[in-house]
Formats: C-alpha cells, sequence, structure tokens
C-alpha cells in the first residue's frame, strides 16, 4: 500500500506572530491572535520614553505591551489576522 504524499499546502507551519503550529488550510483571518509591538517598560521618572523591556530593569518600572496596555507578559494577543509562516516573504 502506497503512502498518500502530502502536499506542501497540507503540511503544518509554524506562525512568526503567535508561534503555534497551523495548517494553511485552516489559516482564517481570525486564526492568530498576537500583540503588534513590543511589551516595554517605562520608568517613573520618565514618562515620555518607552523602551524595550531588559532583563536588568528595575522592579518598579511599569511594564505592558505598548499595542493595548496590558501589563500581564502572558496576556492573550490584542490582535486577530491570518498566521504569517516563517517562509512567507
Amino acid at each position: 500500500m502506497e503512502k498518500k504524499r502530502e502536499s506542501e499546502e497540507d503540511k503544518g507551519r509554524l506562525c512568526r506572530r503567535c508561534k503555534q503550529s497551523y495548517s494553511p488550510a485552516s489559516n482564517t483571518p481570525s486564526s492568530c491572535r498576537f500583540h503588534p509591538s513590543f511589551f516595554v517598560c517605562r520608568r517613573h521618572d520618565d514618562q515620555k520614553r518607552y523602551y524595550e523591556l531588559g532583563p536588568k530593569d528595575p522592579p518598579y518600572a511599569a511594564k505592558f505591551y505598548d499595542c493595548c496596555g496590558a501589563e500581564d507578559p502572558e496576556a492573550s494577543g490584542c490582535t486577530t489576522s491570518f498566521h504569517v509562516s516563517y517562509d512567507d516573504d
């Protein structure tokens, strides 16, 4: 018995936005949930300048997603769209 060959379209891919595996055949406009911006840090003495969160940031810094204000780094994404594969240009 011959194994059915999987076409390129049916193979699972990895989304570069949400890091989930997906099938291109089931990719819809609401398949991918992600944050379009960075998790940033703002010092209390610098209210206007934001910067990407680093490992040595002080514990008193305000940390949040710049796109939606969520303060939990594990917060569910605030935007939905199609998955985007690392193979896509």
